[in-house]
């Protein structure tokens, strides 16, 4: 059977199908005349003759077999779905977890190098201020600016010392 002839076979089952169903539909969502209390519940689609040529049966069975396949696809993609995303799950906890550790613990130890290195530069500025305040103990101008100096310089090492110990410590702790 070439594709032409088994398209046109195709559509014209289809067709006869879709009308089947459409009759059913009709059928039943219709009222029954006869019965008031009938005409509010819905009543089951009558299987007529005309309506069992309308739909033969290898199309019914073809349509049977469409949906149970369609079933099956959809359950068999829903778990591969499911299973994709469980594994890119335990990738990214396998993969980034570390990487993020890594990172934070490097960038911490770098953190407080950096404090360190400020405090040493700190550490030398009271160090130098240390022998002038030393030499003038004299109460002038001069060395109220050296003492000020001194405590200016001498917090600031104190503070990024202590910056840079916590910053080790933390990175330590991880």
């Amino acid at each position: 059977m070439d594709s032409v002839r088994f398209g046109r076979a195709l559509g014209i089952g289809a067709r006869s199908a879709a009308k089947a169903l459409a009759g059913a539909a009709e059928a039943a969502t219709a009222p029954s005349p006869g019965n008031p209390k009938a005409a509010a519940q819905p009543t089951r689609p009558a299987t007529t003759a005309s309506a069992r040529s309308a739909a033969p049966g290898p199309i019914v069975s073809a349509v049977r077999t469409a949906a149970q396949a369609t079933v099956q696809a959809t359950s068999k993609a829903d778990a591969t779905r499911k299973g994709i995303a469980r594994g890119s799950k335990r990738f990214g906890e396998s993969f980034w977890g570390p990487f993020a550790r890594l990172s934070s613990v490097l960038w911490l130890e770098i953190t407080g190098s950096f404090f360190g290195i400020f405090a040493l530069f700190a550490a030398s500025a009271v160090w130098s201020h240390r022998a002038e305040f030393k030499s003038g103990l004299r109460s002038t101008p001069a060395n109220h600016d050296t003492r000020l100096h001194l405590l200016v310089f001498l917090a600031m090492a104190l503070v990024f010392a202590y910056f840079s110990v916590s910053s080790f410590v933390r990175a330590y702790r991880k």
